[in-house]
């Protein structure tokens, strides 16, 4: 049986010691999407949404994201990342964010990856919300992960 890493014999949370793991390559991609009215993805596509460049915001945004993952998600170690990066791929119906994430470190960048991937998407909403209040963000998950103990990890259907 697994066990939760981020709870001590007590129960009592704490932040992982990872002073004592090699330092590895690590990689880590995160997707997700939002589904949209082909109005705000018209705008979205042509540029022409009130608050700007909706592409341009959303991946600046993710990067940054990736940047600041341990001030959000309270257990995470702070890491220097090595490599942060996001693409958009817009459909008929939507935009699917992915987010990569490197390091060489000790510990893992997959909640980087996926807090990138989140805010992007937020910052999709954000831009698009005064078109398009009915958006969906869905199907956020770590679709590949690289380096480390536990080695490489890929989604089954990615």
């Amino acid at each position: 049986m697994t066990t939760l890493t981020h709870l001590d014999a007590t129960g009592a949370a704490h932040m992982v010691n990872v002073g004592a793991k090699p330092v590895t390559q690590r990689r880590a991609i995160a997707s997700g999407r939002i589904a949209m009215s082909p109005l705000a993805l018209t705008a979205i596509r042509d540029g022409s949404a009130k608050k700007g460049d909706v592409l341009a915001t959303a991946r600046i945004a993710g990067i940054m994201a990736a940047k600041r993952t341990s001030d959000l998600i309270p257990l995470c170690h702070p890491l220097p990342l090595t490599n942060a990066s996001i693409d958009l791929d817009l459909d008929d119906t939507g935009i699917t964010v992915s987010a990569t994430c490197a390091t060489t470190g000790q510990t893992g960048v997959e909640m980087e990856a996926l807090t990138a991937a989140t805010v992007a998407l937020l910052t999709l909403y954000d831009m698009a919300k005064a078109i398009d209040k009915a958006m969906v963000i869905e199907h956020v998950r770590l679709m590949e992960k690289t380096g480390g103990k536990s080695g490489d990890w890929f989604a089954a259907d990615a």
